[in-house]
């Protein structure tokens, strides 16, 4: 087993990753539009050829395809065919921090490119960890239209039978002004795992995440959570979306029942957050508007 030097050496010595970047290109087909539209809720037959896009989905495009045999036996891409070979073997969305400058459209192209911008390792009190951080820039029709800069956080994997570690319960805000109530139905988290092209096996597979991964049940997919917040928020939104920045704090399961809450901290900024079924705080995200 290796030690904490050599485990944190392991992690330094994929320092020349630092800097190197990689680009997808994307049609914005309708078709995949109005999936997720549905996935959504929302009317999929509003959107056509040539509608904006809602300034935050940018992030359910750009698929990084990969063929089937470089899948590893979590369903994510293996180590160093996407991205870093990090040494340890779960990883799992943190939070991300986001500029918007304008939108996607339907049937038009754009890219994203991705470049990594710091993989740091840890010691911390739930054990060695390792995070990746991405910055993502989307561009089309010759403008960028969002940056998107990402962390992700490797894991150990749990001593065989032992439950997955999680940080402490910390009681949710009590100040909403605004609260939507969500279901996070299977039928749900695998339609944004489609959309998004996402085998992380986690999100379906009941039995690989309780017994290799330790957790209680499938794990409620991040990004999800994420699209939903904005989502909420935008519905109250005091003007046009400029940034969001958010932190996801506690594992939440698939098929729990979430409250998506929000409150205005001035003219043009509001705090949104995610409880779960206890009252304890799963996410927490600042959103600015235009002035």
């Amino acid at each position: 087993m290796q030690s904490d030097e050599e485990f944190i050496n392991s992690v330094e010595a994929l320092k020349p990753f630092v800097g190197s970047k990689s680009v997808v290109e994307d049609e914005i087909a309708l078709s995949v539009v109005r999936r997720i539209a549905g996935m959504l809720d929302e009317d999929y037959n509003a959107y056509k050829v040539g509608s904006q896009l809602p300034p935050h989905w940018f992030g359910m495009f750009f698929p990084n395809v990969t063929k089937q045999s470089d899948i590893g036996p979590d369903g994510h891409p293996n180590p160093g065919v996407v991205l870093p070979p990090i040494p340890l073997p779960r990883r799992m969305g943190a939070g991300r921090r986001v500029n918007i400058m304008g939108t996607l459209k339907v049937g038009v192209p754009a890219t994203r490119t991705t470049e990594v911008i710091a993989i740091t390792p840890k010691i911390a009190r739930t054990g060695r960890i390792a995070i990746l951080t991405l910055r993502d820039t989307i561009e089309t029709e010759g403008q960028v239209i969002a940056t998107d800069e990402t962390d992700a956080i490797y894991r150990e994997m749990p001593p065989p039978g032992e439950k997955s570690k999680v940080t402490p319960p910390v009681e949710a805000p009590a100040n909403a002004e605004w609260s939507d109530t969500i279901t996070l139905t299977e039928a749900l988290v695998f339609r944004y795992s489609a959309v998004t092209w996402n085998a992380h096996r986690i999100h379906y597979d009941a039995d690989y995440s309780r017994d290799i991964e330790g957790y209680p049940a499938m794990v409620q997919n991040g990004g999800l959570t994420m699209t939903l917040m904005v989502g909420s928020a935008l519905k109250r939104a005091p003007d046009k979306l400029d940034t969001f920045n958010v932190r996801l704090t506690r594992p939440v399961h698939v098929g729990d029942t979430i409250d998506i809450c929000g409150a205005i901290t001035d003219q043009n900024t509001m705090n949104c957050w995610v409880s779960d079924k206890d009252g304890a705080q799963c996410g927490i995200m600042e959103l600015g508007f235009k002035k």
